[in-house]
């Protein structure tokens, strides 16, 4: 589809949008199948240019919790794939449409262990199944009419740019670019209620975002803390969806939780 015409037939499907478990209305203009292979080419550019872990140790945790979180979220036309790329100086993560995810080496000695790493992939996730890529994306093209970002879109060659920025990475490797507030806070509470599906406990998320809190204290904002919520307003927000999670974990399959190795190898590197 292209310019106004292909907007307007997207815009009258678009109030059939909403969020997963919080049910919010969302504006989405771009189909699942337009992002899905968006996200696809975003994802192969961004590891072709990333040097990737592939130690076994580091990987095979990821890949296992990404799994197990991916099979609580029950998204079967997300083809999920995992990847660890080596840098140690970068606390962060992201997910791209489609289900394809990818873990920078620096947050996982603030992880932990396989509960802190299903805090971090079950934000990450939360991201991609509530569509807030496509979500800003949208507001982008309602915004500026359709013509300039469709056009990016669906033409190739100079969208490049745009898709990356909308699912949340910058031109430079990297750099994450920010979700809004409101999707972050939702992605914590999507994310939340997605561990305690895979049978992690969801009081972890607490301990884990104190860890990231005093890393930001001792160190400055690491990008991963980037427009999200105050750690006030996100613990408050935290322990309100607490009794909603709880039963979720009460009656899954507990999953093994186990420390990750890179937290004393990655010093070493």
């Amino acid at each position: 589809m292209r310019g106004g015409a292909g907007l307007a037939t997207l815009a009258m499907v678009a109030g059939c949008a909403r969020a997963p478990y919080t049910h919010r209305s969302q504006l989405i203009l771009v189909s699942p199948e337009e992002e899905t292979q968006l996200g696809a080419q975003a994802y192969q550019q961004v590891l072709a240019k990333s040097r990737l872990d592939s130690r076994p140790a580091v990987v095979a945790p990821v890949e296992a919790v990404g799994r197990r979180l991916a099979a609580a979220a029950d998204q079967p036309r997300y083809q999920w794939r995992f990847a660890v790329i080596d840098d140690p100086k970068q606390q962060n993560a992201f997910a791209l449409p489609g289900g394809k995810v990818a873990v920078y080496t620096g947050i996982l000695p603030v992880a932990v262990d396989t509960n802190g790493l299903a805090v971090v992939l079950g934000h990450e996730i939360a991201h991609a199944i509530a569509r807030h890529g496509a979500e800003r994306m949208s507001q982008t093209m309602a915004a500026q009419a359709g013509q300039s970002v469709l056009g990016a879109l669906f033409g190739g060659g100079p969208g490049t740019e745009t898709i990356l920025a909308a699912y949340g990475l910058g031109a430079e490797l990297g750099v994450l670019l920010p979700y809004s507030r409101a999707q972050e806070s939702e992605a914590d509470h999507i994310g939340l209620l997605l561990m305690a599906r895979a049978g992690y406990d969801p009081h972890g998320a607490l301990v884990f975002w104190q860890r990231m809190q005093q890393q930001a204290g001792a160190e400055g904002p690491p990008q991963f803390l980037a427009t999200h919520p105050s750690h006030g307003t996100r613990e408050q927000q935290l322990r309100a969806w607490l009794p909603e999670a709880v039963p979720y974990y009460e009656a899954a399959s507990r999953a093994p939780v186990e420390p990750l190795s890179v937290h004393a190898t990655t010093a070493a590197r």
